[in-house]
Order: C-alpha cells, then structure tokens, then sequence
C-alpha cells in the first residue's frame, strides 16, 4: 500500500524467511501483514506469538495513529494451519494447540483495549480463525475475491480468536448460530448484506482504496476516536475476557476428541468426516 517496510517487531536475529508477520510502517500507519502466503497465511503457533507481538508492538508506537491487518498473498487468513493441528492432534499434542488459541485471546484482547483503530483489510479467503480475526477489529473492508466461513464445524472444533463473542454482536445471534454450525461460505456481497464488512472493493482498487481510509482514520480526532472507542467497548470488557477464556477452554475439549481427529483427517484426504459424536 505504498508502504516503507520496516524491522519487524520480531527479534533483529530472525531470518527474513522465518517473519511469518510483517511490520509497515507508513508515516502514522502501521500495517500488519499476515506472511505466509504459500500456506494462505493459515495460522501456527509461530505466527500467532508474531501476531501478538506485531500488535502489541503498533498500541505501544506513539507514532501510530491507524492500524491496518491484512494478509500477503491471495488471502487474508486461512484460518488454522491444518497441517499443523492434524500432526498436533495425532500427537495429542493439546499444548501445542493451546498455545495457538491463547495468542488468539491476546490479540483480540489488545485489539480491544487499543487506544487506536485497527482496519482490517480483508484482501481474499478470511476462514475460521482468519474470519474471527478481522471481526476482532475495529472496522472492516474487503475486496470483491474475498470470502468468509466459519469453519471450524468442518474438522470438529470450536470457535476461537473471539468469534463466539464478536459474531453474535455483528450479525445477531439466530444468523451466527447457523454460521457456526454449517460452516456457510459467505461471498464479499453476503458479508456486506450482514454487516461484517462495510465495504466491498474491486481488487485492482483495493490497495489504493485501503491506504485512503486508513489516512482518514490516521488523520482523525485521536481524543473523540479513543473515547467513542472505549465507550464501545468499555461496558463490555469482562464478557470479552469470559468468552475469550471459555474460547480456550472448550477448543482445548474439543480438540481432545475423536470427531476432531476424524474432521481433521477427512479435510486432508478431501473427502466427507463420518462424525461419531464423541
């Protein structure tokens, strides 16, 4: 988005290889950028502590005024790294899973209690985790490729990254009900109807049109903005942090089970699951 790239907020010693997160920073804007393009930017543990460090990094940048997620690449966020669950799960490895979902409780907790406003630029697929990541910020645009789901039905676990919580406010609980369960693929038009997003642009505008907002909302009234901000959310910080530790609490249990192995093999092998309940 015309950005200078700067250091990541990783550690100087990592290889550019391994910055599975980016860090921009363009004059009072900051973009995060999801950097795993290969892989659609699907979330692994690696990328979640990034994650959290890349926004914990911009709420602490007293030059950053807008922060802008997005993904490299062809999508946003594929959601959970399938890969990475299935050897997890094989392993029972539920240390490893939890370690993914507690960054995801940490960055839509700081997203929250940011005193600044954070855009998400969904510039394709946003699935499960992905999904719930962009509903975490404070406001939402895509472009006319993106696609939403909340897939996590499809390998038998739970809503994470604070879907259960920012979904149901959203869309309203009746139509969240029937995402969650169905796992319905939403078009960027569907996602526009329901609120997710407030926008929907043409691809070969998207870059353009995200850099314009995100300079309307950098050049803002930083007090009146905070304020609206922590009147919004304010109220509703102890429901954030419950839902946020329940989140954590039920995928760890889901995770643990059979029907959870079996949806997780079934997506690999690209064939229906044969849930058993248990």
């Amino acid at each position: 988005m015309g950005a200078t790239q700067q250091p990541s907020p990783s550690p100087s010693s990592k290889p550019e290889a391994d910055k599975l997160v980016l860090y921009e920073k363009d004059g009072s804007i900051a973009t995060i950028r999801l950097n795993r393009p290969d892989k659609l930017n699907a979330l692994n543990p690696a990328m979640g502590d990034q994650l959290v460090h890349a926004v914990l990094a911009a709420a602490e940048d007293r030059e950053v005024h807008c922060v802008v997620i997005t993904g490299n690449g062809r999508a946003f966020c594929a959601g959970g790294d399938i890969e990475f669950l299935r050897d997890a799960r094989k392993r029972k490895a539920t240390a490893e899973l939890e370690r993914l979902v507690l960054s995801g409780k940490e960055v839509a907790r700081a997203i929250a209690i940011m005193p600044k406003l954070i855009l998400a630029a969904v510039n394709g697929p946003a699935a499960g985790g992905g999904m719930n990541l962009a509903l975490a910020c404070d406001l939402r645009i895509c472009s006319d490729q993106a696609k939403f789901a909340e897939s996590f039905s499809q390998i038998g676990l739970f809503p994470d990254y604070g879907g259960t919580y920012f979904l149901p406010r959203i869309v309203g609980p009746a139509r969240a009900a029937e995402l969650f369960y169905t796992a319905q693929m939403l078009s960027a038009d569907d996602a526009l109807k329901l609120g997710i997003v407030s926008r929907v642009i043409p691809q070969d505008q998207f870059e353009a049109e995200t850099k314009k907002l995100a300079e309307t909302l950098a050049g803002g009234a930083g007090v009146a903005q905070r304020a609206v901000k922590h009147r919004m959310v304010s109220e509703d910080q102890k429901t954030l942090e419950a839902a946020l530790d329940e989140e954590v609490r039920m995928q760890k249990y889901a995770f643990e089970s059979e029907d959870c192995l079996e949806g997780l093999n079934a997506f690999a092998e690209k064939r229906k699951p044969n849930f058993k309940g248990h």
